[in-house]
C-alpha cells in the first residue's frame, strides 16, 4: 500500500508563547518540526508532506534542509490545511495516509505502527489514552459537578485513514473540526482506537517544552549507537605454495604478496572494523613503512581492531566477508576460516559469514592475478 504522512504545521501556535509558532521553536538542540519529521523517517515512512504557511520565513528556513519533503500551503483553519494537503497528495496515488500534528514531536514508532496495522481491516484508526483522572465541571473557580470518565479517551495523532475515504470526508465537511477523527465520523466512517502513549504529548503551553525535551533526551539516551563499516583489500599473486585467507593456510601453486602475510580477507575485515569506528585503516595503525610489520601475521592487526572496539564500549554484532578469486577454491576451507576468525575476534560463529565468488573471469581476479576481499562489520554500543 502507498503510504503518505501529512504533517500539519501551518498554525500560529501562540498559546505556547515565545513569540514564534511552536513548531519552529528550538527543542533539545533542534527544532520541534525536526523531531517530528525524524520520528516518521525512523518509522520507515518514506513519503512525508508538510502543510505550512508559505509566507512564514521561519517555515522556509526550517524546511530547507529537507529537499525530499512534499509541501502544501496551509489554510486559515486546521481542517482547510488538511484538505489542501490531501488534495495535493492525490497526484501521487496514495492509498493510506497518516495525519499528524507538527507539535507532537515525541511520537514513537510503536504508536505509528499500531495505527498502520489497524488500517488493514478498518478505514480509520487513531491512538487514544483512556482518561484515568476524575473529571469535574466547574464555574467561577468552584467545582459544580463530576463527569463520568468510563468511556472517555484523550485523542492523539497520527490519525490514519484510507486515503480516498478521508479525502471524500474532508471535501464534504463544512466548518471547523477538533481533529480528523471528527471529520471522519461525520462522514460515517468507523474509527478504531489504538493504544496511545503518555509521552506522545502535544506542545501547547510554555511548560510543555521542558517536558518534551525531557522525553526526547531520555529517548536518545536509550537508543543504541549502531555503526556500520566497510573494508576492501587486494593482494597480487607471487611466488609461493600457499595463501593465507582469513587465518587459514590454503595450499596453492602461488602465494600472495604484501608487506605482512597478505591475508586479504583478514585485512578487509580489520578495515571494516576500523571504518565503523572512524579510526582510519590498517596503514594508519600499522604503517607499511615500519619494518617491524614486514611479514607479520595479520591476526595482530585484527586483534588490535577488536580490542579498540571493545575499549570504546562496542560489541561486534556481525561480520560478513566475501573473497573474490578464481582460485584457490574457498568452499572447502570456509568453515575453518569462520572458526579461526571467530576465535580471534571472540565472537559466535553464527555472527560471522565468510563466502567466496568469482568475477566471471573478468578483471585482475578473473585473470588470476590476485585476490580481492570485501567485508562489512556492524558494531553496537548500548
Amino acid at each position: 500500500m502507498t503510504l503518505a504522512v501529512l504533517i500539519v504545521a501551518a498554525g500560529k501556535g501562540t498559546r505556547a508563547g515565545g513569540g514564534l509558532a511552536k513548531q519552529w521553536r528550538p527543542l533539545a538542540g533542534r527544532r520541534v518540526i525536526d523531531w517530528t519529521i525524524e520520528a516518521f523517517q525512523r518509522a520507515g515512512c518514506g513519503t512525508i508532506m508538510v502543510v505550512r504557511d508559505p509566507d512564514n520565513e521561519h517555515a522556509i528556513e526550517a524546511l530547507a534542509p529537507y529537499p525530499e519533503l512534499l509541501l502544501a500551503d496551509g489554510g486559515p483553519s486546521r481542517s482547510e490545511s488538511v484538505r489542501n494537503g490531501l488534495i495535493a497528495l492525490q497526484e501521487i496515488g496514495v492509498e493510506r495516509v497518516l495525519i499528524h500534528d507538527a507539535a507532537r514531536p515525541c511520537v514513537c514508532p510503536q504508536v505509528i505502527q499500531q495505527v498502520l496495522d489497524a488500517l488493514d481491516d478498518t478505514p480509520a484508526a487513531a491512538p487514544g489514552l483512556a482518561v484515568t483522572d476524575a473529571l469535574w465541571t466547574g464555574a467561577d473557580g468552584h467545582v459544580t459537578g463530576t463527569q463520568d470518565r468510563s468511556a472517555l479517551f484523550a485523542a492523539q495523532t497520527p490519525q490514519g485513514f484510507h486515503f480516498d475515504a478521508i479525502l471524500a470526508a474532508h471535501m464534504r465537511h463544512d466548518g471547523t473540526a477538533a481533529d480528523d477523527v471528527e471529520v471522519a465520523r461525520q462522514a460515517g466512517l468507523a474509527v478504531r482506537i489504538t493504544p496511545g502513549d503518555v509521552n506522545n504529548i502535544k506542545i501547547t503551553r510554555p511548560e510543555d517544552f521542558s517536558r518534551a525535551e525531557h522525553i526526547l533526551r531520555s529517548t536518545m539516551d536509550n537508543i543504541p549507537d549502531i555503526r556500520l563499516g566497510n573494508g576492501y583489500d587486494v593482494h597480487r599473486f607471487g611466488p609461493g605454495d600457499h595463501v593465507m585467507l582469513c587465518g587459514v593456510q590454503v595450499p596453492h601453486e602461488r602465494g600472495l604478496q604484501g608487506h605482512s602475510d597478505a591475508d586479504v580477507g583478514m585485512h578487509a575485515v580489520t578495515d571494516a572494523l576500523y571504518g565503523a569506528m572512524a579510526e582510519g585503516d590498517i596503514g594508519h595503525h600499522f604503517p607499511p613503512s615500519d619494518p617491524q610489520w614486514k611479514g607479520a601475521a595479520s591476526d595482530i592487526f585484527l586483534r588490535h581492531a577488536v580490542e579498540l572496539a571493545r575499549s570504546k564500549g562496542f560489541t561486534i554484532n556481525n561480520v560478513d566477508c566475501t573473497l573474490v578469486c578464481e582460485y584457490p577454491k574457498v568452499g572447502p576451507h570456509a568453515e575453518a576460516m569462520r572458526a579461526r576468525m571467530a576465535e580471534i575476534m571472540g565472537m559466535d560463529m553464527g555472527r560471522l559469514s565468510i563466502k567466496a565468488t568469482t568475477s566471471e573471469r573478468l578483471g585482475f581476479t578473473g585473470r588470476k592475478e590476485g585476490i580481492a576481499a570485501l567485508a562489512t562489520a556492524t558494531l553496537v554500543r548500548a
